[in-house]
């Protein structure tokens, strides 16, 4: 039987939705995390790891979210990779605990590792074209634009930091 928390169980060919709040929180992550060009799964799943007081299993992940154990294991490493998420495996046993990491250091600093990859994207793009060009100028402008926001972030990251601010 599933969790209390869970917000969706598949039972017999239909949905049973006993929280209706709980799975319009789901349906926003997805659409958000779409908008990274996650999978809508992703977020599906990521909403189920906030929502939860205390780690997971894949298998618990997919029966709650009636995804196929493929869609759960992706979206597990997608948000792993983002530093949204962290995985270990259960003392004696082979079975994969997972849960949302927390506050609001890792979700900047996820966000800057991604903007840091887009900008080294961009930089190489810079050096096909000439110096005086129109098109070098408008990479650097967009070069220069993220730079700032990593450099923002930065500034935050460190100013919680120093005053010692809860991460949550």
């Amino acid at each position: 039987m599933p969790s209390p928390r869970c917000f969706a169980t598949f039972s017999r060919g239909w949905w049973i939705v006993p929280n209706d709040a709980a799975e319009r929180f789901a349906d926003s992550l997805a659409d958000l995390l779409a908008t990274w060009h996650l999978p809508r799964a992703t977020g599906k799943v990521y909403a189920v790891l906030l929502l939860d007081e205390q780690a997971t299993t894949l298998q618990s992940l997919r029966e709650r979210t009636g995804l196929s154990t493929g869609q759960v294991s992706t979206s597990i490493r997608e948000l792993t990779s983002w530093g949204l998420a962290h995985t270990w495996t259960g003392e004696g046993t082979r079975r994969i605990y997972v849960e949302a990491t927390s506050g609001l250091e890792v979700l900047l600093e996820a966000s800057h590792r991604r903007a840091r990859l887009f900008i080294d994207a961009l930089r190489a793009g810079e050096d096909l074209l000439s110096p005086a060009s129109a098109a070098r100028e408008r990479l650097s402008d967009i070069v220069t634009l993220f730079d700032g926001y990593v450099d923002a972030g930065e500034q935050i990251l460190a100013g919680r930091r120093k005053s010692g601010a809860p991460s949550a």
